[in-house]
């Protein structure tokens, strides 16, 4: 039941075949779907390839967490459907995140510092595309994070797949979005190339009032042409001297309930579901020759999140 969960969506991770929290969690949130779930986008993205209350024909009445007969009888019937795309496995996942890596550490850009993007990678799936299962876990499905921001925390509000966590928020994905994406490593990786140069582009020096890195301005950058490197393009540390500069920008402790996002902030950092709100010897971002902090900053998430986020991808950056 477990295995069927997790490639159908529903499970995080761990396949064991012990009953707990995250496997009832999950049952929840295919009951809850089995009731709600009519495949529309909550971002306009398009929607699911089918509606999941399809599956349900009036078996499922109630979100409780039990397995019978009926819950079992939609999971078959799901599983049977070819329309509903089930997530990638490998069969090797070690081997697989291991040539990952190797291509990471390969690969060469004029559009985006690739030192940050492996930052971002070790954060969001800690360099994992695939996860690897320990003792007697055997899950070695696609690594896939799970937002429950709803009030009822087994209702799962998007899904982030493989190593940069590209998010959806419909479900179950499209098969060409399983193709391309999840078992297509280079269009993960492009799809993240795209979004951090879509951050530094759009958000860095955006207009007053609107969405741009408040961050930025309020360390005393006012130029309005983010910087892209302390090194012009052609020079060999251009985009790729990250870790240097992480280093020599020094580093500062940060307090949860005390450290203000920017000097001038009401707000601090505070710990949430997702991060701890205190870290030590955090590289200091207005000490960075480039706007790469900043645009990184809303790779994933916006307010509170995006400043303990920002926070832990440069600690990553000067130690990876």
């Amino acid at each position: 039941m477990q295995r069927d969960l997790r490639q159908l969506g529903y499970l995080y991770r761990w396949i064991d075949g012990g009953f707990g929290r995250g496997t009832e969690r999950a049952v929840k949130a295919l009951q809850h779907d089995l009731l709600n779930n009519f495949g529309e986008s909550s971002r306009n993205e398009g929607d699911a390839p089918v509606p999941v209350v399809d599956y349900n024909q009036g078996r499922v009445v109630d979100v409780d967490g039990v397995v019978d007969q009926n819950l079992a009888q939609c999971i078959a019937d799901m599983l049977d459907d070819e329309k509903y795309p089930r997530l990638p496995f490998a069969k090797d996942p070690e081997k697989e995140n291991q040539k990952i890596t190797t291509k990471l550490d390969t690969l060469k850009s004029t559009k985006i510092p690739i030192p940050f993007l492996k930052a971002i990678f070790k954060q969001e799936s800690n360099l994992k595309h695939f996860y690897v299962p320990r003792g007697a876990d055997e899950d070695n499905y696609i690594v896939v994070g799970m937002d429950t921001n709803a009030g009822e925390k087994y209702i799962i509000t998007s899904r982030g797949y493989g190593l940069g966590q590209f998010t959806l928020f419909h479900h179950p994905p499209k098969k060409s979005e399983v193709k391309n994406f999840m078992v297509g490593i280079r269009g993960n990786i492009s799809k993240a190339i795209e979004e951090l140069k879509d951050k530094f582009e759009h958000f860095v020096t955006g207009p007053p009032g609107g969405r741009r890195a408040d961050d930025r301005f309020a360390d005393g950058r006012t130029q309005r042409k983010p910087l892209p490197c302390k090194f012009t393009e052609g020079e060999p540390g251009y985009l790729t001297d990250c870790k240097n500069c992480a280093l020599e920008a020094g580093s500062q402790d940060i307090v949860a309930e005390e450290t203000p996002y920017y000097k001038g902030s009401k707000n601090t950092f505070k710990k949430t579901q997702y991060h701890p709100g205190s870290y030590t010897n955090v590289p200091i971002r207005k000490n960075f020759p480039c706007d790469w902090p900043y645009a990184m900053r809303r790779y994933n998430g916006s307010g509170v999140n995006s400043y303990n986020y920002q926070a832990r991808v440069l600690k990553h950056l000067a130690s990876i």
